[in-house]
């Protein structure tokens, strides 16, 4: 355990030690830990509902009815009612055959990616892919190669020269440390013309982007023959917790035969998913919450222009404040939290060396007031 010891301390040095923080508090716009209230603006709950009534009713109404755990995977005896008609829910919502429902995100994309490529096939991923999706990608034992962010011509390239059995064009369709939006047009033109499936990771678009919030794809008119593989979170914008995969009938039933994060592991609570039917239903009708974000995502961004400070291009409510070096960007952020105000600094390996910042979120419960604290507090500060 020495060389542990030192790696850790090494770790502390360049200030990239990292420790979970305790909440005292539901998710929302203001948490308490260790007795003291916070602004907070680092929570993936984009559309407010982690601590929605009719959420919480929904899942307590699913815990007297269900249970509390599942008991099994899907395929022995925990695939209960509520699991399979949030399935067909998500399938209709997202303008699928079908979906599947997975433990966790990363489950799904490990599971996914390992289940349809092998050995003499080859995964295409984005560089700032999330770390679950280039894990599949080395799991399945398939040629893995990245390219550059959003670098089209790059991945032309490679596709080009590249003549496996299979090939896999993996991306996420909001880009989680980032914000911006993968060009999902241009990557269903080059897969389809070089006989790649596309799959795309919507983790941080569904519920917010697009037509109903049905996620980056619906956002730019694309259905299932341009990107045949979608996955999806229930734990950021619906505010719940697991993940699910939506494609074909073929797509879904390889999973079921080939996926082993869907076979080997307990299922999600079934309550969870009786609780994340009343968030999709809310997802759909609440179009507000969308709006409102827009605006503050606007506010935010003309307030921190007027201060001088850059922005990555992100027009989602993720709106990363590069720092640069580890040491600064948590530097600023305990001053922000001495200020009342949470913002987790984000720091290599989470993203390049050189580039750690502050990861700034919002939430549709967030009030405009808020914004404009943060940009107060911030200006004195940059």
């Amino acid at each position: 355990m020495k060389a542990l010891s030192a790696e850790l301390a090494q770790r502390r040095e360049a200030s990239l030690y990292r420790t979970p923080r305790v909440l005292e508090s539901a998710q929302g716009p203001t948490v308490r830990i260790s007795g003291k209230t916070y602004l907070s603006f680092c929570s993936n709950d984009y559309l407010g509902l982690a601590n929605h009534p009719k959420v919480i009713e929904a899942l307590k109404e699913g815990t007297s009815r269900y249970g509390v755990g599942s008991g099994a995977a899907h395929l022995v005896t925990g695939h209960s009612t509520p699991h399979h008609a949030l399935e067909e829910e998500l399938a209709e919502f997202t303008g699928r055959q079908r979906a599947l429902l997975f433990s966790t995100g990363y489950m799904a994309n490990i599971g996914t990616i390992s289940a349809l490529v092998g050995r003499g096939d080859t995964v295409f991923e984005d560089r700032v892919n999330h770390a679950s999706l280039l894990d599949g990608a080395l799991l399945s034992q398939a040629r893995l190669q990245r390219f550059p962010h959003k670098d089209i011509d790059a991945l032309e390239r490679h596709l080009a020269t590249h003549h496996d059995k299979r090939k896999l064009v993996v991306t996420d369709g909001v880009f989680s440390m980032d914000g911006d939006i993968a060009p999902l047009p241009d990557l269903a033109t080059l897969s389809r013309h070089y006989g790649a499936w596309l799959m795309v990771d919507d983790a941080h678009g569904l519920g917010v982007v697009g037509n109903h919030g049905a996620g980056s794809l619906s956002r730019h008119g694309l259905n299932s023959d341009d990107a045949p593989i979608l996955v999806g979170t229930l734990g950021k914008a619906f505010g719940t917790f697991g993940a699910f995969v939506a494609g074909d009938e073929a797509l879904i039933e390889t999973l079921i035969q080939k996926a082993r994060t869907y076979i080997y592991t307990t299922a999600i609570p079934p309550a969870i998913a009786h609780a994340t039917r009343a968030s999709l239903r809310l997802v759909k009708e609440e179009h507000w919450r969308r709006r409102h974000l827009e605006k503050l995502v606007k506010r935010f961004r003309d307030g921190a222009r007027q201060l001088g400070t850059t922005l990555l291009e992100s027009a989602t409510p993720i709106q990363p404040l590069i720092i640069g070096e580890a040491a600064d960007a948590l530097s600023l952020s305990e001053s922000l939290k001495e200020k009342g105000i949470l913002i987790t600094a984000i720091r290599p390996p989470t993203v390049a060396k050189g580039s750690a910042r502050l990861r700034i979120t919002f939430s549709a419960n967030h009030k405009s007031g808020d914004i404009d604290r943060l940009l107060e507090t911030l200006q004195p500060l940059l």
